[in-house]
């Protein structure tokens, strides 16, 4: 298991900052992991099963 910082989720994803916060919000994207006071990361893993949805979802 790995986890992965923002600029890599934006990196894999293609989105700015704001819509993944916005997504997660919503519900649809995956939820970062605290790692500390102001430190946060998200599952790589998670991240790429959300853009195997997308792919999945062009039918």
């Amino acid at each position: 298991m790995r986890l992965i910082k923002l600029k890599e989720v934006i990196q894999k994803t293609s989105l700015g900052h704001s819509s993944i916060y916005k997504f997660i919000a919503e519900g649809t994207f995956p939820k970062q992991v605290s790692l500390g006071a102001k430190s946060v990361a998200w599952v790589e893993s998670e991240v790429d099963g959300w853009i195997v949805e997308r792919i999945e979802e062009r039918g």
